[in-house]
Order: structure tokens, then C-alpha cells, then sequence
């Protein structure tokens, strides 16, 4: 791992890295020694790391005490795209334009990254925690749309996550794995999002295995999750793994 800058404010440090061709960004209270919980922050498709929605939550957690990562996409951000990517993405955005269903077609994107996705994060977090500041203490996992589609199999397949926050997407190519999540879950859907179905959402939350899981369901559409969610998160990862 290879820090790039490192700049302090309202007692939060955030520092750019680099692992491997994976770029990535570390959030920690200032001044931070010691082990501590560890938010692991997937973003929304078309986004990066630095997208406002992630800094903000990032700097939410981090203020309350955690240490938060957030790192590029496959295909996303500063990292290059693919010409297969490119390929997908065309016909993601031709079907939904022909007024095609874009459960099925978001999903294909998602398991096109998924792969490559969930071993990035596997070795950012083996990479983090080795770090003075951070530790081998509880992690946990926050998602949204692609986030979600994303973390789904990450979570599944990463036993050294114990709590996760996920939510608008639907159940098209996750079922199987939600499956395989036992962990405590809070789950948001949005109750008018015209991108992710209702009843595919709920699906979805279904499919999650986990005895200890809450929906959230609020008015609006795909992007109007109310800001009090991102505060209710805080108390639920601090719940979960302080």
C-alpha cells in the first residue's frame, strides 16, 4: 500500500492511497492510534471513491470514531475502462432507454465487475488493517445500488465482516449469495424508486439469510434517501462493532 497525500480537517484525516493498480481513500478520527472499527464504503455506479454522498458518509463515521475506506470500482473512477465495460454499459443504457426492465440489466453489469470487485476489496482490507491506525478490530460494510450489488458477494465471502448497511437494489443475480449473509443487515428502500422495483427489493431483502435484519422504507425516488439514514448508520455499525 502506497499513501499519495494526506490532509487534516474537522478533526478527520483522509489520506489517498494506492495498492497494487487499486486506488483508494482512508478516512481516521485525527491523530488516531490504536485499533478500531473499520467501515468498508462501496459506492453508487457511474461514481468513485470521492463521490460527495461517500466523502460525506465517510466523514460522518470517521468523526464518530471509525476508520473508513473507499476505493475505486472496477471500470469506475481512476481506474480504467475495459472495452467489454464499455460494451455493457452501452447496452445497459440502450435497454433502459427502450423501456426495458433494468433489474436484469443492472445485474449483468454488476456480476461483470463483481469478480474483480470483491478480490480488490479483499486485499485492501488485509492492506488496512495491517496499518497502526486502523488494526484487526470489527468491520463492517456500507452499499448502495451498485454498493450493494457489489458488497452482496463481498459480504458473503468475507467472514471478517460482521454488520452491513445495503440497500436500493433489487434481487436480480444475488440471490444465491444473499443467501450466504448471516450478518446483522439494515436494509433501505426507496418506496417510488423508478430504477429498482419494489417488489424486487423486497425480494431481495428476503433472500438475506441474516436473523438479525431491518427494512427501512422511505418515500421518494432512487436518490432521495432522507439524511437522517446516514446518522441512523452510524448508530447501527456502532452497535455492531464498538
Amino acid at each position: 500500500m502506497r499513501f499519495i497525500s494526506r490532509t487534516s480537517s474537522d478533526g478527520v484525516t483522509e489520506r489517498f492511497f494506492t495498492l497494487d493498480e487499486v486506488p483508494g481513500v482512508l478516512w481516521t478520527p485525527e491523530d488516531a492510534s490504536g485499533t478500531r472499527p473499520l467501515i468498508l464504503l462501496g459506492h453508487g455506479g457511474g461514481q468513485r471513491k470521492t463521490a460527495p454522498a461517500t466523502v460525506a458518509h465517510a466523514r460522518r463515521f470517521a468523526a464518530a470514531g471509525f476508520a473508513v475506506v473507499a476505493i475505486d470500482a472496477p471500470n469506475h473512477g481512476d481506474r480504467p475502462k475495459s472495452e467489454e465495460f464499455g460494451r455493457i454499459a452501452a447496452e445497459l443504457r440502450a435497454g433502459m432507454a427502450a423501456g426495458r426492465s433494468p433489474g436484469a440489466l443492472v445485474a449483468g453489469m454488476h456480476g461483470h465487475l463483481a469478480g474483480q470487485a470483491v478480490a480488490d476489496w479483499r486485499a485492501v482490507l488485509t492492506a488496512v488493517q495491517r496499518l497502526d491506525q486502523v488494526g484487526t478490530g470489527p468491520v463492517g460494510y456500507c452499499g448502495m445500488s451498485m454498493g450493494c450489488g457489489l458488497g452482496i458477494p463481498l459480504i458473503a465471502a468475507e467472514p471478517r465482516i460482521r454488520a452491513a448497511v445495503l440497500g436500493l437494489l433489487g434481487v436480480h443475480g444475488l440471490a444465491e449469495d444473499a443467501a450466504r449473509i448471516t450478518v446483522p443487515v439494515r436494509f433501505l428502500v426507496q418506496w417510488d424508486d423508478r430504477l429498482v422495483r419494489r417488489d424486487e427489493s423486497l425480494a431481495l431483502f428476503d433472500a438475506l439469510a441474516s436473523a438479525e435484519k431491518t427494512l427501512h422504507a422511505n418515500p421518494g425516488d432512487h436518490g432521495d434517501v432522507p439524511s437522517f439514514e446516514a446518522d441512523d448508520a452510524v448508530g447501527f455499525f456502532t452497535r455492531h462493532l464498538s
